[in-house]
This record gives C-alpha cells, sequence and structure tokens, in this order.
C-alpha cells in the first residue's frame, strides 16, 4: 500500500512534534513542523535569559547616574539636541558581534515652568491685561529695561503696561507751482503710558533641570492698529540662545556619564 503525500508528510510531523530538535540558541528552541506554534520557554526558567528592559527619566542627573552604576562595556548614546534627548544602549554590540539593542536608558528633559511660558508667549499678540497679568505672575524672574537701559520696577511696569494711550496727529503740506500744485499728508500715532513703558523685559531662567540659569531678552513692542493697544513680546536672538542650550545639554550629559558610555549626537534606531 502507497502512502499518499499529505500521510508521510503528517507522519514526519508526528516525529517532529514527539521530538523537536534542539537548536544551539542562547534562548531555548527547537525546530517543530509547519503550522505547530513555537513557544517561549524563558517563563518556565528560575531566571530571564538576558537582562533587559528601559529606564526612562526627566531628571539628568539620575540619568547619569543609572548609566555609571551599570558601567557596561561599549555602551553608545546617542543625544537628539533638538528634543533634548539621549537614548543609551548597553547591549547595542558592534557589526561583528551585534546585540539586541534592548537593554537601554532614556532621558527626555522637559522644560521648567519658566522656561516653558517664555516659549510660549514669544510672538504672540496679547492684550495690556494679558501682559500685565504675566508681568505680575513672573515678577519674580524678571526685570524690567527702559529705553537708556534704566531699570524700572516691576510694579512701574505694569501700571505702565495697564495705562497705554494712543495719540494720533495729522500733518499735510501744500505746495502750488506755475504748472500745478501737489499736496501730501501724514498721520502719526505714537503710543504712550502715564508711566515709564519698558522697551524689555529680562527673564532669568533655568530652561531645564541640571543646566545654568539664562538671561531672555524680551523686546515689547506697541501695536496701534486697532481700535486699543496690543502687544508684542519678541525673543531677542532665540535661535543663538537655543543652540546653546543645545550645546551645554551635550557637554553636561558628557560630564555625567563621564567613560561609561560613548555618546555621539544624532538617533539609531536598532529595528
Amino acid at each position: 500500500m502507497s502512502l499518499t503525500p499529505e500521510a508521510i508528510q503528517l507522519i514526519t510531523d508526528t516525529a517532529l512534534i514527539a521530538n523537536g530538535k534542539p537548536l544551539p540558541t542562547f534562548m531555548p528552541t527547537a525546530i517543530l513542523p509547519e503550522g505547530a506554534k513555537i513557544f517561549d520557554l524563558e517563563r518556565f526558567a528560575a531566571g530571564r535569559s538576558r537582562f533587559r528592559g528601559t529606564f526612562s527619566t526627566n531628571s539628568l542627573l539620575d540619568f547619569g547616574k543609572y548609566v555609571t552604576d551599570r558601567a557596561v562595556v561599549n555602551a553608545q548614546g546617542f543625544i537628539d539636541q533638538d528634543e533634548m534627548s539621549c537614548l543609551v544602549m548597553f547591549n547595542i554590540g558592534d557589526a561583528v558581534a551585534p546585540g539586541h539593542a534592548d537593554d537601554r536608558a532614556a532621558l527626555k528633559l522637559k522644560p521648567t515652568a519658566g522656561y516653558k511660558a517664555v516659549c510660549e508667549i514669544g510672538g504672540n499678540t496679547l492684550s495690556q491685561k494679558a501682559l500685565s497679568d504675566w508681568i505680575e505672575d513672573w515678577n519674580a524672574s524678571l526685570k524690567a529695561v527702559g529705553e537708556d537701559l534704566q531699570d524700572i520696577s516691576i510694579v512701574k511696569a505694569i501700571a505702565a503696561v495697564r495705562t497705554i494711550t494712543i495719540k494720533a496727529s495729522s500733518e499735510s503740506d501744500h505746495t502750488v507751482r506755475e504748472t500745478g500744485a501737489s499736496r501730501s499728508a501724514m498721520d502719526a500715532i505714537e503710543a504712550s503710558s502715564k508711566e515709564t513703558l519698558p522697551t524689555s523685559l529680562v527673564f532669568s531662567v533655568v530652561p531645564f533641570e541640571g543646566l545654568s540659569v539664562r538671561e531672555i531678552v524680551l523686546r515689547i513692542s506697541v501695536i496701534t492698529s486697532g481700535p486699543v493697544p496690543a502687544l508684542k513680546l519678541r525673543w531677542i536672538g532665540e535661535e543663538v540662545q537655543r543652540e546653546e542650550i543645545a550645546q551645554e545639554f551635550k557637554s553636561v550629559l558628557e560630564a555625567q556619564v563621564g567613560e561609561a558610555a560613548k555618546l555621539a549626537l544624532g538617533t539609531f534606531n536598532p529595528n
């Protein structure tokens, strides 16, 4: 009696299921027939086959301590200055002996409340009340500066913002010539206040935990085109200061991690 191919395959599969061939892998595995499920036996062992997991934190100091405490040979880290983050992989391996890259430490700095407030208010059109309330809320971190760089008390700066007056004046010229005549007109609009209106606000703030104090200069502009005055704050040299903060982040991170991991600028996707 001859056997059909299906019967032969069934006999082969049954033999494989009964005597699955172990493979020389670090994690226990075995060859089983197609259609049979492969089970991970790690959960039945006394311990995990390897240490893995991700430590995540917003604290630069705790991140540095964790990386140095691990002290894993050939650990590599990647710094993303745009995101103010860093990812260290302890088992990334190399091209000759690649690792699983699933033992990690991840750092993502959170902006402080003051730095977040500066970032959110810059460039927005504000009412007198909105700006005066903002100055009042952050008065402990602010210094008001006048046109001649003289210091203005925060109390007077708040009063000046609240009492802005718009004055408009017109001027016209009329010229007569032998062959014709010309006329020009000019309207001037000026914003003033009963108090000395500051031209700038200097905000002293630690942008992220673990970094140094920065002085951010916010130039005050008064918009007189509407029925009521509006104000804007412009961060002077914003791009330059953001770049300086990112560079300081890299320097402080290198000092915290030391020789515990090799750091590089950029991102790495192990998938």
